[in-house]
């Protein structure tokens, strides 16, 4: 059985850093974040891309920033069809980077979040990097609307990239996994997850909150609005009991403050609302930033358990 440590493959002098890190990551969070990124560049510099087309900026809405980028597993270059996908088109992956709902890009550089969609496409899946727009501009529900439109793009459309419209499955990070859970989950907002056929929230802000801990509680009355008592009724741990799609929820163990409870309380409340517990990872050693920074790098873990999350959903 091969390693299943998650830092499998991770050069030491990352390894090295993540820990330095990992005890008071939150203390300074966007500096942190910055080091993690700058110690995963040259790995992802490095990484495979051969055999992926990249497709960028396709718009699916009329706004500067409503724009996705498509990485296409090109035919012939020997990338596996994915087990358990749908008849012979191939199964999708659209991921929501973060961003405290008032910042951050589909492509923070020339590695991230390009990284994320590479892994998959290598995987056999069609890649999506969905942009969208941002607070103040967008307030609730804005993101969750870019989201929807996106989706709806996909599903229209992606059947001329050979892509499977009925095996599309949404990842969100940070505020980009608030976005698409409330996509899925808020019944106010009225998506409830149409044509998605999985989710998976990583590192995801699953209740809106201006506590005096919450480094990125401007972020959060920009998108959410300043009335913290709308907060619990646009929260999407509030609407678990309206959530109808399967369900993998990761943690990192060094968190933005309360992002891990608030991880806990949407696994718990799906669960007392399906009588049945939901998929739940805590991945060990990682931080916020660098849960998805190691994405196609030689350390897998995370990967295989959301592919294998994947292919446990009925086609």
């Amino acid at each position: 059985m091969p390693d299943q440590h998650p830092f499998h493959g991770t050069p030491e002098e990352v390894r090295t850093l993540l820990r330095k890190i990992g005890p008071i990551w939150g203390r300074d969070i966007r500096a942190h974040s910055a080091l993690v990124k700058q110690a995963y560049r040259p790995l992802l510099a490095a990484a495979p891309k051969n055999g992926i087309e990249v497709i960028r900026d396709q718009p699916y809405g009329s706004q500067p920033r409503q724009v996705l980028d498509l990485f296409l597993p090109m035919p012939g270059a020997g990338i596996d069809q994915p087990a358990k996908s749908a008849g012979k088109r191939r199964p999708v992956v659209a991921f929501v980077h973060g961003g405290a709902f008032v910042r951050g890009d589909k492509r923070t550089d020339e590695q991230m979040y390009d990284n994320v969609l590479y892994w998959f496409a290598r995987k056999g899946y069609i890649g999506v990097n969905i942009e969208y727009r941002s607070a103040p501009g967008a307030p609730y529900p804005g993101g969750a609307d870019d989201v929807a439109a996106a989706i709806d793009w996909l599903h229209r459309e992606i059947t001329h990239r050979d892509g499977d419209p009925d095996r599309m499955f949404l990842v969100g990070h940070s505020a980009g996994g608030t976005h698409a859970a409330t996509y899925a989950c808020d019944p106010a907002v009225g998506y409830l997850g149409a044509h998605v056929a999985g989710l998976v929230l990583i590192s995801a802000r699953l209740r809106a909150d201006d506590l005096p801990e919450n480094p990125n509680a401007d972020g959060v009355r920009a998108y959410f609005g300043k009335d913290a008592e709308c907060y619990e009724r646009r929260s999407p741990v509030t609407h678990c009991d309206t959530c109808r799609l399967p369900v993998l929820i990761v943690i990192a163990e060094h968190e933005n403050p309360l992002l891990d409870v608030y991880g806990l309380e949407m696994a718990f409340r799906l669960g007392k609302a399906r009588r049945k517990a939901p998929g739940l990872l805590w991945v060990k050693g990682h931080n916020h930033m660098s849960v998805v920074a190691h994405f196609n790098t030689a350390e897998e873990y995370l990967g295989r358990e959301i592919l294998e999350f994947f292919a446990s959903i009925p086609s």
